[in-house]
C-alpha cells in the first residue's frame, strides 16, 4: 500500500493517475453516503460529488511543502493531496486509523506530511489561516506558498475580505481559490451575491484574478501553478475563481430540491470525470476498456478499505483529550 506522500507524487507526475484520483474521489464519496445511510457515520457529511478537478488540479500543481486549508467539503482535496482511503474513511468513522486517530471525523481531517492543514467547519476559517501560512513563509524566507481552498459563500464574510486585504499589503505567497460550485449550503449564487463573477472582487486589493474551468483537471493545474509561480517570486497573492457544480445536496440527506430545473442535467455534461476520461482515451493515454477497468479497480480498493477500517479498534473516548494542553 503506497505512503500519502507516494500518492501525492504519482499525482504530479501521471495524468492517469490523476484520472484515477478523480474516479476514486467519486467512487469514495458515494461510498460515504451509503456508509452514513446506514448509520456507521456520526455527525453530518458534506460531499464534493461534481468537484473532483478542483481537488486533483489543485493537488498537482501544490507541492508537499506548500500548505493547503480546505472547508467542511473537504473530502476530495484530502485525497487529492494523498491522503489514503482508509486513513480518509478511518476519520469519518471513528476509527484508529483515521489520519488523526478517528478524533476529527469528516470535517477535521489534517495530515501535515502533504500540507493538509486542519479542513475547516467553519465557513471561510481557512482563509486568513492559509494567509498567515504564507506570512510564516515569508518570515522563514523560504520559497514555498499557501492554497486557501474555499467555496463562493465564504466571499460574502469579512475573513476573505481582510485575508485578501491582508495579503496584498505584504505580498503574501498565497493563492486563494474559490471552488464557485454555484451555492452556498442551500442558497444559490444569484440571490446572495451581487457579482456574476467571484473573480471580479481581486480589484478591490489590487491582485491578479482568473477564471477557471474548474470541471478540467489540466487547466485547474495550470491556473494554479502559474500563481503559485508568481507567489513564490515575491509577487504576492492571486484570486482564482473555478467554476464547478456540486452534485450532491448541502449536507447528509439533503436533495437540493432548491436547483431549477434542468440545472444539474446541463452541468453533468460537464463533468470532469466522464470528459477527462474520453479526453485520455483519445490521446491513447487509456486503452479502449480503460475507464471499465479504473473503476473495477478503484472499486476494488475502496472495499477492501471499508473493511478493514470496519475491523478496526474504534477511538476511545479519552483520545479526545489527547491533544488537549492545560499549563
Amino acid at each position: 500500500m503506497s505512503t500519502p506522500l507516494e500518492r501525492r507524487q504519482a499525482l504530479q507526475q501521471d495524468r492517469l493517475v490523476r484520472y484515477e484520483r478523480m474516479v476514486e474521489i467519486r467512487a469514495l464519496e458515494n461510498k460515504v453516503q451509503d456508509l452514513f445511510d446506514e448509520g456507521l457515520v456520526h455527525g453530518t457529511t458534506h460531499l464534493c460529488l461534481g468537484q473532483e478537478a478542483v481537488a486533483v488540479g489543485v493537488a498537482a500543481a501544490a507541492r508537499t511543502t506548500d500548505q493547503v486549508t480546505c472547508t467542511y467539503r473537504g473530502h476530495g482535496v484530502a485525497l487529492a493531496l494523498g491522503l489514503t482511503p482508509v486513513q480518509l474513511l478511518g476519520e469519518i468513522l471513528g476509527r484508529e486509523a483515521g489520519s488523526i486517530g478517528g478524533i476529527g471525523g469528516s470535517m477535521h481531517l489534517c495530515d501535515p506530511e502533504i500540507g493538509l492543514m486542519p479542513t475547516f467547519a467553519i465557513v471561510g476559517a481557512g482563509i486568513p489561516v492559509a494567509a498567515g501560512a504564507a506570512l510564516t513563509a515569508q518570515v522563514r524566507g523560504t520559497d514555498d506558498a499557501a492554497i486557501a481552498v474555499f467555496g463562493d459563500g465564504s466571499t460574502n464574510i469579512g475573513a476573505f475580505h481582510e485575508a485578501l486585504n491582508l495579503a496584498a499589503i505584504w505580498k503574501l505567497p498565497v493563492v486563494f481559490v474559490c471552488e464557485n460550485n454555484q451555492y452556498g449550503e442551500y442558497s444559490r449564487i444569484d440571490l446572495t451575491t451581487p457579482v456574476d463573477d467571484i473573480a471580479c472582487r481581486a480589484e478591490s486589493y489590487a491582485i491578479p484574478s482568473a477564471i477557471v474551468d474548474g470541471q478540467d483537471p489540466d487547466e485547474v493545474a495550470e491556473a494554479v501553478s502559474g500563481a503559485l509561480d508568481q507567489a513564490r517570486g515575491g509577487s504576492g497573492p492571486t484570486l482564482l475563481e473555478l467554476k464547478t457544480y456540486r452534485y450532491a445536496g448541502h449536507s447528509r440527506a439533503d436533495t437540493a430540491p432548491y436547483r431549477p430545473e434542468g440545472e444539474f442535467e446541463r452541468w453533468y455534461e460537464k463533468d470532469p470525470i466522464v470528459n477527462f476520461g474520453r479526453q485520455l482515451v483519445d490521446e491513447g493515454v487509456l486503452g479502449n476498456d480503460g475507464i471499465e477497468e479504473v473503476q473495477a479497480a478503484v472499486d476494488a480498493r475502496i472495499d477492501a478499505a471499508v473493511e478493514l477500517v470496519l475491523a478496526s479498534a474504534p477511538a476511545p473516548v479519552e483520545a479526545m483529550f489527547a491533544n488537549v494542553l492545560a499549563p
